[in-house]
């Protein structure tokens, strides 16, 4: 059993997830939760975290696929003691909140766990569904392996935790606006209903999501901006809602430098994810934002 489950961070294919297409995702070590019996000095958060558990389990309790596989009796002796998840993962902020909870109630109380990651998607796809109306299960995943990975539909690819290139940097930005994930992918998948606008995503949108992934695998550093900027052009057509006006200049403007932006998460808020490979001039750029670097 885990001791503590880190934040994530959705690198590329936030919302082309939802669909099972490619995804690259990232542990974000600098907030984690942990479990933790009650103490007097920390008292009112200990019972929000509690009550949200029971609530929690109460849902996982009206689903017999749930109930099947997380021991409730066990889980809810726990939580009538006083258990609760410790965290300081920031809620609303697209880091994995919901998903450190998930992994962590899976981890603690799975009957018997699974090693097959796809498996394991879905099943914290139908737990976390609990949080956002709909989930595609990747943000526990990333919390319960605590590794990088790339996801496609037909695997997941654990990555090594330095894959990254020493020229590729990553920060978050703080829009200082707290995001609400669950109307973002109504509206999404309200667009996604309308056939003109499915295909267009698919076959302008998507594809840069892939080359993102993959030039930042590889390293390839003047590709991976180059299909940044294409990116970032097609979240300005495809995502408008999930940007924030005060972070829109970012999204539109051109630099002397490779410097570029994307929503994080669901968008709407929490952070937006800049990459460069000037922290320099980049750190001057962002002198009116709270900075973040991975």
């Amino acid at each position: 059993m885990r001791d503590r489950f880190y934040s994530k961070v959705v690198l590329f294919g936030e919302y082309s997830m939802i669909f099972d297409a490619t995804a690259l995702m990232m542990p974000l070590k600098k907030f984690s939760a942990q479990w933790q019996l009650p103490q007097s000095r920390n008292r009112t958060s200990s019972l929000t975290s509690n009550q949200s558990l029971k609530s929690f389990s109460k849902y996982l309790a009206e689903n017999k696929a749930l109930s099947n596989i997380i021991n409730m009796p066990e889980l809810d002796k726990d939580l009538n003691e006083g258990l609760f998840l410790a965290s300081n993962v920031p809620s609303g902020y697209g880091l994995g909140s919901s998903g450190t909870l998930v992994a962590a109630v899976y981890d603690r109380y799975a009957k018997q766990k699974t090693n097959d990651y796809l498996e394991l998607k879905s099943i914290f796809g139908l737990m976390e569904s609990h949080f956002h109306g709909s989930s595609s299960g990747i943000d526990p995943l990333q919390c319960f392996l605590g590794q990088p990975f790339k996801i496609t539909p037909e695997k997941v690819d654990l990555l090594s935790d330095d894959f990254l290139k020493k020229d590729i940097h990553i920060c978050l930005i703080d829009t200082k606006i707290k995001s609400n994930t669950k109307p973002l992918v109504n509206h999404f998948k309200a667009q996604r209903e309308n056939p003109e606008f499915w295909k267009r995503f698919q076959t302008e949108y998507l594809p840069h999501v892939r080359t993102c992934i993959g030039t930042m695998i590889s390293g390839d550093t003047d590709l991976f901006f180059n299909a940044l900027k294409q990116l970032t052009q097609g979240q300005l057509q495809f995502l408008r809602p999930m940007i924030t006006d005060n972070t829109l200049e970012l999204f539109t403007a051109d630099y002397g430098f490779h410097f570029g932006v994307k929503i994080s998460g669901s968008g709407g808020g929490g952070y937006v994810l800049g990459f460069t490979d000037d922290v320099e001039s980049t750190s001057k750029l962002l002198r009116n934002f709270e900075v973040i670097w991975l």
